[in-house]
């Protein structure tokens, strides 16, 4: 039996677009949560290095694993063994090895609803049974301890994103604490995915490695450190889950590459360059929720953190595809759809992603008022 899951719809957006510039029209790409910048300069520049002096093979830097660790300790106050961190082929394989280490088919994985589209696909590419959460504008978008606990029965992990995707909505630290209470006194495995971390607006989020010392957490360079492309993550996993997550990562992936793993070495080292992606990043946000009113988009998420506004446009269209295809012909601004996030309620909101440069994002502003000032209200 072949698991069946729903398709990933952005990726069709995207590639509507790609289409569309090969034709010589001009794309602004704000369907991924793709960082327009590169690799750090002194990155890249290792890069080149190994490039002409290694000739490479399987192999996992202890000296990369020793900095994350010690990343943990400089920006939350947790001490990890090294031995923990195991080095991935970016995110995506570190949530599918996080979710094989919870539990076989049938297990149950909670998250919030709208949520990254992978949670609920991997789950059941894994036969596990997502719950999804229905977390909705009086719950900031975030999963909650109440909502866990509420649970019946109680599922066997639960997957928490803070930033979120699709939202960028931040879950605070003592709430963060009575999820981390539930879970240990309910049996629940914690899954964080803690990629967005370091891109905040209001103060930093919290690792729940701070309340929750056994809790697997996905990371990757993609998104701080602006490598998607180099394809590096990696998972912490609890001292009795070691054994097996290696066993997994030798298997199913045997290493990530080691250009990427020598480079994003040197990525930690270059802050201020990262911090001026930030400062882009928080100039765009500011662009954005500018234009909201200009855009007749009024109900949305707070954009806490990532680099995302996860907006309700319910008023216009219940077909958050189609809306997101017609706005893409009509403007050459590519969005994604909402039902990524939310296959319930997700036909009326659309993401919009300000990772790009802000020249463009204040282009595809000027294309976007316009032509949301000209769509006809949705008749109830």
């Amino acid at each position: 039996m072949i698991a069946q899951l729903e398709p990933f719809h952005a990726i069709a957006v995207s590639a509507l677009a790609h289409r569309l510039g090969t034709e010589g029209r001009s794309v602004i790409h704000m369907e991924f949560g793709q960082p327009s910048t590169g690799a750090p300069a002194a990155a890249i520049a290792c890069a080149h290095r190994v490039l002409d002096t290694d000739p490479m093979g399987y192999w996992e830097s202890p000296l990369l694993k020793a900095r994350i660790a010690q990343h943990y300790l400089d920006h939350d106050g947790v001490v990890i063994d090294p031995a923990r961190i195991v080095l991935t082929c970016g995110a995506s394989p570190a949530l599918v090895m996080a979710l094989s280490l919870i539990g076989g088919p049938g297990a149950r994985v909670a998250f919030a609803r709208p949520g990254y589209v992978a949670y609920r696909n991997n789950a059941r590419a894994l036969f596990m049974e997502p719950v999804e959460i229905r977390c909705g504008p009086d719950q900031r978008y975030q999963l909650d301890a109440a909502a866990l606990a509420a649970i019946e029965p109680a599922p066997d992990a639960v997957i928490l994103a803070s930033p979120a995707n699709p939202t960028g909505t931040v879950i605070a630290p003592d709430e963060l604490a009575r999820i981390a209470d539930v879970c240990a006194a309910r049996g629940i495995r914690l899954i964080a995915d803690e990629i967005y971390h370091g891109i905040t607006f209001a103060g930093a989020a919290h690792s729940v490695l701070q309340v929750a010392p056994d809790a697997l957490v996905v990371n990757s360079f993609s998104k701080y450190f602006s490598m998607p492309g180099w394809r590096l993550g990696w998972l912490v996993v609890p001292d009795d889950l070691v054994e097996q997550a290696r066993a997994r990562m030798g298997n199913l992936f045997l290493t990530p590459p080691v250009l990427s793993q020598k480079a994003g070495l040197v990525a930690f080292e270059a802050h201020d360059e990262l911090q001026g992606h930030v400062a882009t990043y928080a100039r765009n946000r500011a662009l954005m929720l500018a234009a909201m009113p200009a855009l007749g988009l009024d109900r949305i998420a707070p954009p806490d953190g990532a680099f995302y506004i996860y907006a309700d446009v319910g008023h216009l269209t219940q077909d958050s595809l189609g809306f997101a295809m017609r706005l893409l012909q009509d403007t050459g601004v590519a969005i994604a759809p909402g039902i990524d996030f939310d296959p319930v309620e997700g036909h009326r909101f659309v993401r919009f992603s300000f990772a790009v440069a802000t020249p463009l994002i204040e282009d595809a502003i000027a294309r976007m008022i316009p032509w949301f000032a000209a769509q006809p209200l949705r008749q109830p």
